[in-house]
């Protein structure tokens, strides 16, 4: 199938010219490029473009959680007849194990996976690999090891009406693939039979399917879990195994023995250093882990096996969502200037913690092999590819040479905002006086800060001086930072005080004042990049000013102010040619209001409330209630509730067992 590019707009401004320039690139062979976009020229809209000319399937890989979920967002708005795919981390919680030698403290690892996340994982590889027209948007997780696309191919299971049926071969197949039978508890992952129909709920999949079977498979039908009702009927289902890790029971004997053998090899290693507790300690967890094999086929850290189980040599690179994409995919690097650095950092930091579990007798050397690519090998495997940001760094910047295509001309007509330079001297007179001014007209100040203490501080300076400010900073969780940006963007404030608001991603139209103090200092947060970054805070209003607070001219200042202008040059001139009156930007926060369904107090309360009504005969409608809620609460990155909503569903599910066993008696 071919991608379906839906839109209510053309491309305008450099749009045009971007998009023709990146294709034409891509089609003589062009492997590098560079999509230099400022705030607010859709940079989104191009790439979709590019996808749809071009007809490849791509990745896009972004920084962060929550601007990932933006790009999912919006890609899904593009592309609504195809497979828009979203792969993250599927951790709601995670604490990775550790040891820490100067107290001697071990940290067992403890994580909470959001079963939500893990089921788009699960789709997404599916859909790359049976579908041409496929768009993942991922964080930088995506290079972390997740097992081989074949393998998961291999345990991929597509069911036809009018194959033959064996039940007893059936549920083994079933089984292999990490399916559970479950009459009891049907969930994601379980099969049931009832007399002549099987159901089997995949694990990608939010319906269950029912297959009518005698000595063939008569019909297959999809089914809403909720209300049982029939959603439609299938002539072939393809079913995804449970994990990407599903692994046959050949595959792990052959594994137990490797695993054997390092033990012995490592266990002697250690006795020769002189290092019998160590020896010792690892010998008793490693032989737990080969029992739990054995007898199940799994272990707790069964990742730490990854590579005897994949049978891949010692040293040799992890297999990850790269790996399942055809050889022509394309990938879109999303505020590049960061996720490059992210990408070329992940391989030390993780080594460095394994590193000291193997010194210490906790982990056998292969466990080093379940970890991210190194920058040289995603080096080595990375496709054709397009760096976007507003800052490209020097890497990009140098990998494309001729190739940057720049997208600076806004098809709104807004400009990079006016950057004025002020010293030190009476700063807050001049920027409190300022902050009255926007708010008089609606609009609102960004301020930023060096210091988490400084942003407190500030913050209730301002409020003593009857102007109303906030702060946000990195100590807070996510959904609490988001829900101080819609507070602001609603006018319940008008100063936001922060040390980097560029984190979020999120674009605030509202804003036509940022005020940098302390522009002058050296360091990451006042670079050249970071300056132009902030900049582009301001440039969704019409009236977009920046104000740097600085009695040092520094390059990055020089650099910053020089770029800004060159690109208001470039706007003026187009907007004088066209006719263009620049317009403040009018856009909802999609995804906090999305988020506040399930936020909010009301929303709490009704889970009270349906928890306190249970009786004997109404469980399984509680459930269901309780199900739809952890449902919405993930869907809307409100993972904090969800796990809540889990915890009381798990409860509710024992008593109901415990019910029924009673009824039976």
């Amino acid at each position: 199938m071919k991608f379906k590019l839906v839109s209510e707009f053309k491309p305008a401004g450099s749009q045009p010219e971007a998009i023709k320039k990146i294709i034409e690139n891509f089609r003589t062979g062009i492997k590098n490029q560079t999509l230099l976009g400022v705030t607010g020229s859709g940079k989104t809209f191009t790439m979709a473009s590019v996808i749809a000319s071009l007809n490849r399937p791509a990745l896009v890989m972004s920084p962060n959680k929550v601007l990932a979920a933006q790009l999912y967002s919006e890609f899904k708005t593009f592309f609504p007849h195809n497979h828009i795919e979203y792969f993250i981390s599927y951790y709601d919680y995670y604490q990775p194990e550790a040891y820490i030698p100067q107290t001697d403290t071990y940290i067992e690892k403890d994580a909470s996976i959001n079963e939500h996340i893990d089921r788009l994982r699960i789709k997404a590889t599916s859909s790359i690999l049976n579908f041409r027209d496929t768009v993942v948007v991922a964080s930088v997780s995506a290079i972390y090891n997740i097992g081989s696309p074949e393998n998961f191919s291999k345990f991929s299971f597509l069911i036809k009406t009018g194959d033959s049926f064996k039940r007893s071969e059936f549920t083994e197949r079933l089984v292999e693939m990490g399916y559970e039978r479950n009459d009891m508890d049907f969930k994601r992952g379980n099969f049931r039979i009832r007399g002549q129909y099987v159901d089997i709920f995949p694990s990608d999949s939010d319906t269950f399917i029912r297959l009518y079977t005698s000595d063939v498979i008569e019909k297959i039908e999809e089914i809403n879990p909720m209300n049982i009702n029939t959603l439609s009927e299938h002539r072939e289902f393809l079913l995804s195994p449970t994990s990407h890790f599903t692994t046959d029971i050949n595959d792990i004997d052959s594994a137990i023995s490797d695993i054997e053998k390092e033990l012995e090899q490592r266990y002697n290693e250690l006795i020769k250093q002189g290092k019998p507790l160590y020896a010792e300690r690892l010998k008793q967890k490693t032989r737990y882990d080969i029992e739990m094999l054995r007898a199940s086929g799994f272990c707790h850290g069964i990742e730490n096996y990854s590579r005897h189980l994949s049978h891949r040599p010692a040293g040799s690179r992890p297999l990850c969502l790269m790996d399942y994409f055809p050889k022509d995919y394309i990938l879109f690097i999303d505020e590049s200037h960061i996720a490059v650095p992210q990408i070329r950092g992940m391989y030390e930091g993780d080594r460095s913690r394994k590193k000291t579990l193997i010194d210490y007798g906790f982990r056998l050397p292969s466990a080093l092999d379940n970890r991210p690519l190194k920058f040289d090998e995603f080096e080595s495997i990375r496709p054709d590819t397009v760096f976007v940001s507003a800052t490209p760094g020097p890497y990009e910047l140098t990998l494309s040479k001729e190739n940057i295509v720049e997208q600076i001309i806004r098809p709104t007509g807004l400009l990079d905002p006016v950057i004025e330079i002020h010293p030190y001297k009476n700063q807050m007179i001049k920027l409190m006086d300022e902050i009255r001014k926007r708010a008089e007209k609606k609009e609102r100040t960004l301020i930023l800060t060096l210091t988490k203490k400084t942003s407190e501080d500030l913050s209730k300076f301002f409020n003593e001086k009857s102007i109303k400010a906030k702060y946000i900073h990195s100590s807070m969780d996510t959904m609490e930072r988001l829900e101080v940006i819609e507070k602001f963007r609603n006018g319940e404030f008008d100063a936001l005080v922060g040390i980097n608001l560029l984190r979020e991603g999120i674009d605030i139209p509202e804003v036509s004042l940022v005020a940098i103090l302390n522009a002058d200092s050296s360091g990451y947060l006042r670079n050249r990049t970071t300056l132009i970054q902030i900049a582009g805070r301001a440039a969704r209003n019409s009236c977009g000013k920046v104000m740097l607070f600085a009695d040092t001219m520094t390059d990055a200042i020089k650099e910053a102010v020089s770029e800004t202008e060159r690109r208001r040059s470039i706007q003026i001139a187009y907007n004088k040619n066209h006719k263009i009156t620049p317009k403040t930007i009018k856009k909802k926060f999609v995804i906090y209001e999305e988020l506040k369904k399930t936020r909010d107090k009301n929303t709490v309360k009704s889970i009270e409330e349906i928890y306190s009504n249970i009786t004997a005969n109404n469980y399984s409608d509680i459930i269901e209630q309780l199900e739809k809620q952890m449902k919405d609460a993930a869907d809307n990155l409100n993972f904090e509730l969800a796990i809540e909503i889990r915890n009381r569903l798990n409860i509710l599910k024992e008593m109901r067992a415990s019910n029924r066993k009673q009824n039976l008696a």
